[in-house]
């Protein structure tokens, strides 16, 4: 027996699908080959996130086009919700793309799983409902492969960052394997951590830390960096430099710098109006190489960076409490940024064999709440 388009594809080739929104065109596009009359269509995923509980995507049969809405979590962003709730969004989508019959089941077994959606310019005839029932019948193995791609991927990405999590992905797991890269590195670092943390109760301690890496991480992935590794209350972030010039990622990573400075700073004004103190802090900018990859035990890994350039920006922030600043750049950096700067003179960095040129922001970029005097 010949199965039709729809069928075939569903059982030997949906499964290798690259992506949701591909997957959900595709199908589409062969039941509209196999005669079903579709206007639109829609395909829910649950994901494993911090802020995002569905994923939606949204195909029009008229161009092609998939477009994607988010659900977001509780104590996530209050945007992209539905009046009934993220998980109502593709069915509200669909009513609103066609005044006839909408259709919507929901695969598979898992009570976080997905859910499909289509509607038609009318009513389905027998035939055209005969044919939607079979593709939900055979799209399920597909779609749990899909789930538990996009389920590996958003942890991989909350965990280690959109770079470092499809790097993981695509490449083996073993010691040894990464690239020499070349960006713009942020490493901050609050003051006065451990007195703080010795004098309240972790409840307190966390929520201080969760505020000041919102404000320090949330300017780094805005302006095009990512992440690498929180270490107690200092963050290592980096820019990468994609052309010729490493100019565009160090204006992009002293703009993070800016953006996370003002944030701070109205995060000590809210915190000062509540008997709170402040969170001074410091934060260094170095331009150099570093290796990007796995490094570990035999059976326990790690994925992130090592290498001089990032031996030498924590160094370099660990001046900004002596010198009494909150950002420092390194003449490295400071050669390739746009940016007017104020130069430090030399200075001897623990562990790096050579004295470092030292830079900071002219004093009128600095908000005075945080930049923290010496401690």
């Amino acid at each position: 027996m010949q199965l039709s388009s729809t069928l075939a594809w569903l059982v030997d080739a949906a499964a290798q699908a690259p992506s949701a929104d591909r997957w959900l065109a595709k199908l589409g596009t062969c039941l509209v080959e196999d005669g079903v009359s579709l206007a639109g269509g829609s395909l829910t995923l649950a994901v494993p996130h911090p802020l995002i509980a569905r994923r939606t995507w949204l195909w029009r049969a008229e161009n092609g086009e998939v477009i994607e809405a988010l659900g977001f979590a509780a104590g996530g962003l209050p945007i992209a919700q539905t009046a009934n709730g993220p998980s109502d969004a593709g069915t509200r989508w669909l009513e609103s793309l066609a005044p006839g019959e909408v259709r919507k089941d929901v695969v598979g077994t898992d009570p976080e799983g997905c859910s499909l959606g289509w509607v038609s310019p009318r009513s389905f005839s027998a035939a055209e409902t005969k044919r939607l029932c079979q593709a939900v019948r055979f799209a399920a193995p597909s779609l749990a492969a899909l789930m538990a791609r996009a389920r590996m991927a958003a942890a991989l990405e909350a965990y280690l960052g959109r770079r470092s999590a499809a790097r993981v992905l695509a490449g083996p797991l073993r010691r040894g394997i990464g690239e020499t890269i070349q960006a713009a590195l942020l490493f901050a670092d609050l003051r006065g951590f451990t007195s703080l943390s010795e004098s309240n109760p972790p409840a307190v301690v966390i929520s201080a830390l969760d505020a000041w890496f919102d404000r320090i991480a949330g300017p780094v992935h805005a302006f095009g960096g990512e992440v690498l590794k929180f270490i107690g209350d200092g963050m290592l972030a980096i820019f990468p430099v994609t052309g010729i010039s490493a100019r565009p990622a160090c204006d992009a990573a002293l703009r993070a710098v800016s953006s996370a400075r003002v944030g701070m700073a109205h995060l000590d004004a809210a915190r000062q109006d509540q008997g709170l103190p402040a969170l001074p802090f410091g934060v260094a900018l170095h331009l150099g190489e570093m290796l990007w990859g796995n490094i570990g035990a035999a059976d326990r890994l790690d994925f992130t960076a090592i290498g001089p350039a990032v031996n030498l920006v924590s160094r370099l922030q660990g001046l900004c409490r002596p010198l009494n600043q909150a950002v420092l750049v390194s003449g490295a950096f400071a050669a390739e940024s746009g940016t007017p700067l104020i130069a430090l003179g030399q200075h001897a960095l623990r562990g790096i064999a050579r004295p470092c040129h030292v830079f900071t922001l002219p004093e009128e970029e600095v908000p005075i709440s945080s930049a923290g005097g010496p401690e």
